[in-house]
């Protein structure tokens, strides 16, 4: 880092840390300077930051931290599909998937597009015969994204029943194969390598269970979702349905390219669509809007100012929208598989705070489980509420209006406190937080909302010389559980050859 980053950053430290409750009152136009509504691909988003510690100087100051570390030139470089991440020489282009990025990935992109959507009307129109249920196996972000989207917008889809699994256990396969017929089961296999252990175990045993239940070619119900199409043919599945995607899209951002057939098939084509422009919409705000009212950019703003300056080693996202339980679930990987390294693009250490731990849950549950320590504990948790304004449940609308009033008191109470003379029942406040709101939880808005999250992470990257798109530190541990079977305990410290022995291993 530059000593001019240095200098910025000391400035930032070194400025006055007025409370959220002088912050509203000596600045009468500040839900002006931290609350924007954007306009979305026919629908709003409300973002509101005014619950931050943030001010027009702290601003200033990230600006100047911003020019210092490049943002805008690196946001322009990675967005025209230049090679930002470095230490593997690729670009990262899961915004060509949207229709923003290199001419020629925008073009391939929108081709691997129409070959998805081809096979997903053949399948409508019966070519696999009759098929009811999707089996999408993956791991990571090849099901992470799919089963938040499936889970968020598909509930009342009558189209196709879809289960995502993930972990390696049979039990979760067990579990996301109850009810299925196999004989109208497609098995939809996720891998951008397919090469991945797990992935590869449950579908070799996904194989089994067709055969087992009466299909005699089970690899006729295959479909490979991958950026290796070789490796897929040379596991058995037929080129026809095998859909590709570019290397340059990560795992974690890969729901935008063929990762996202479940959800097409769930969604259907034209849903899928739309996902993906509330996603473009997003994209081309964070392209072109300045930096003092660029959401993704402020959002980062304020994480960073948490985690930099005030030593929050976490961050709290609580959906008060039963259809984005799983985001915070989606938002782990991106953000600490994106930005919880120890060292800068150059290889050199990082010296700071990088990602905080994300965690969260869903409101109003979490109000009786997890909010005590928000109030009144020791900790300083900047927290996250999402929320829409609209429902489509069936039952009396009084459940959504407590919804979101339980959802805003939140907010409220964290910043305001209240003062007792019994220190038990004493609320310190000054307790950060930040909105969003959606106009519903449809596809564009999530879309967009998950566009949103991926340029926030980005941002807080480049701020501090971060490289989010790789993830080395994951395969250790990979690579010491593939040899585990071929070793003698003695190769390991004392607990884990006891723990093997133990196991029976």
């Amino acid at each position: 880092m530059s000593d001019t980053a240095d200098a910025v950053w000391q400035t930032i430290a070194d400025a006055p840390r007025t409370t959220l409750g002088e912050l509203f009152a000596n600045d009468p136009d500040r839900l002006a300077l931290l609350s924007h509504r954007l306009p979305i691909a026919g629908t709003d988003i409300l973002f509101d930051f005014s619950k931050t510690h943030l001010d027009a100087g702290l601003i200033a100051n990230f600006e100047r931290l911003a020019q210092a570390m490049h943002l805008a030139d690196m946001r322009d470089e990675f967005l025209a599909g230049a090679k930002i991440n470095n230490s593997e020489d690729r670009a990262a282009e899961h915004t060509a998937e949207r229709g923003l990025g290199a001419a020629d990935s925008v073009e391939q992109a929108a081709r691997l597009h129409e070959r998805m959507a081809a096979l997903v009307d053949a399948i409508d129109q019966g070519v696999f015969g009759e098929i009811r249920h999707v089996l999408h196996i993956g791991i990571g972000g090849s099901a992470l994204g799919p089963k938040l989207i499936i889970d968020a917008l598909c509930r009342d889809s009558d189209r196709y029943d879809v289960a995502v699994v993930a972990n390696v256990d049979g039990e979760a396969l067990s579990e996301a194969v109850d009810g299925f017929d196999p004989a109208k089961t497609l098995v939809a296999i996720a891998s951008k390598t397919f090469t991945t252990t797990e992935t590869l175990m449950n579908a070799e045993s996904a194989i089994d269970w067709l055969r087992g239940g009466g299909v005699e070619d089970p690899y006729g119900q295959l479909v490979a979702l991958t950026a290796a199409p070789d490796k897929a043919a040379e596991f058995g599945i037929d080129e026809t349905r095998i859909l590709p995607f570019s290397e340059t899209v990560g795992g974690r951002y890969s729901v935008w390219s063929s990762i996202g057939f479940p959800v097409a098939m769930a969604l259907g084509n034209e849903g899928f669509s739309e996902f993906r422009a509330g996603a473009l919409a997003m994209d081309k705000h964070f392209a072109t809007a300045p930096l003092a009212s660029n959401m993704p950019v402020l959002a980062a703003f304020a994480d960073l100012y948490y985690a930099q300056v005030r030593a929050s080693q976490t961050r709290a996202v609580f959906a008060y929208d039963e259809r984005l339980r799983l985001l915070p679930d989606y938002l782990q990987q991106l953000e600490m598989e994106s930005n919880g390294k120890g060292v800068r693009r150059d290889g050199s250490p990082l010296g700071r705070a990088s990602a905080p731990i994300t965690w969260g849950g869903v409101g109003t549950d979490a109000q009786h489980a997890v909010f005590q320590l928000l109030y009144q504990g020791t900790h300083l948790v900047p927290v996250e509420f999402i929320a829409s304004r609209l429902s489509v449940h069936e039952f009396d609308e009084a459940h959504h209006r407590a919804l979101l009033t339980n959802c805003f008191a939140q907010g409220a109470a964290l910043m305001q406190g209240k003062t007792s003379d019994d220190p038990q029942r004493s609320y310190p406040g000054d307790r950060p937080s930040m909105t969003i709101l959606l106009d519903n939880v449809d596809p564009a808005s999530l879309g967009a909302l998950i566009a949103f999250y991926e340029h926030r992470t980005f941002a807080n990257a480049m701020l501090l010389g971060i490289n989010p798109f790789d993830q080395f530190g994951v395969e250790l541990g990979k690579e010491i559980a593939k040899s585990m079977g071929n070793r003698q305990s003695g190769d390991f410290d004392p607990s884990t050859a006891a723990l093997i022995e133990a196991a029976g291993l």
